[in-house]
């Protein structure tokens, strides 16, 4: 990961990281909820690991208990590294 951390290069990181889990690439958009994504809790337990992991945004799983939409969750990234 590069030093510099912006919006885009958490929206690729979250892109990446939701088809790791099993959501279809073309189902990633901003308005896509969470649940049609089929992204559960336990999903997002490990994507707020790998979030403060790899890019040192200090989310948590509570962070994201609000979080209906792709980009709320985006939102909330953005926000807890600073960007927003």
């Amino acid at each position: 990961m590069s030093d510099t951390l912006d919006r885009e290069a958490v929206e690729t990181y979250v892109a990446d990281a939701l088809v790791e889990l099993g959501v279809d690439r073309s189902a990633i958009v901003p308005d896509a909820s969470i649940d049609d994504l089929e992204v559960d809790s336990l999903d997002m337990v490990e994507l707020s690991q790998s979030l403060r992991k790899d890019l040192r945004i200090p989310v948590k799983p509570k962070d994201f208990d609000e979080v209906e939409t792709l980009g709320q969750l985006l939102k909330v990234c953005c926000e807890k590294a600073g960007l927003a």
